[in-house]
């Protein structure tokens, strides 16, 4: 039985294993040229960011010290950034864990991973698959921080389009979780991390 509504399902799904073409249109006509104002990507992608209240950040100094007054003192990090930042914030007097331990979801208030890139145009956080160590890890804590590097910030949202990859999953992040009611009042942290920070390293 099972195995035959798993070949059901297969035979549906086959058609998706290959990739639609994106549809043509004027890249030139997509872009926010106020958002975009300025020439070092970092700087364009921070004040965006900071307009979806979003945290950018440039030392692992700097995150220890909003973990700590904040309250978020223990959390994940993904094992190859561990020399570089999750040491540091143990010996700083924070709990650094490396193995995600989904039973224990709710003992995270943080989480550390790698992230895919950047938009600086819309102040985006892309996570997928094949970068994120723990999608889970990215998603429940209270705090997400995703790790940058210069040259994975894309200018456009135009750009980031064209370089998806062949990851078969990709989260773009624009600022905290955020939903909002019938009236408009705007409510962050309500299906994810209530902190998005990005850490350039």
């Amino acid at each position: 039985m099972k195995e035959t509504i798993f070949a059901k399902i297969e035979a549906a799904t086959s058609a998706l294993k290959t990739k639609a073409p994106l549809p043509e249109y004027d890249v030139a006509l997509t872009h926010s040229a106020p958002r975009l104002e300025g020439t070092d990507l970092w700087e364009i992608f921070s004040r965006n960011f900071k307009g979806v209240n979003g945290k950018p950040m440039s030392s692992v100094s700097e995150l220890a010290e909003f973990l700590k007054t904040t309250g978020q003192l223990h959390g994940y990090c993904d094992p190859a950034l561990f020399d570089t930042i999750g040491a540091p914030l143990a010996a700083a007097g924070l709990t650094v864990e490396t193995v995600y331990d989904r039973s224990r979801y709710d003992d995270y208030q943080f989480g550390i991973t790698r992230a895919t890139g950047a938009i600086a145009e819309s102040g985006t956080v892309i996570i997928d698959d094949l970068r994120t160590s723990h999608r889970l890890a990215a998603l429940s804590p209270w705090v997400h921080v995703a790790v940058l590097e210069r040259s994975e910030i894309h200018r456009t949202i135009s750009d980031a389009i064209a370089n998806f990859g062949d990851s078969p999953n990709i989260i773009w992040c624009t600022g905290p979780s955020k939903t909002a009611d019938v009236e408009g009042i705007l409510i962050e942290g309500v299906h994810g991390p209530g902190e998005q920070i990005a850490l350039m390293i």
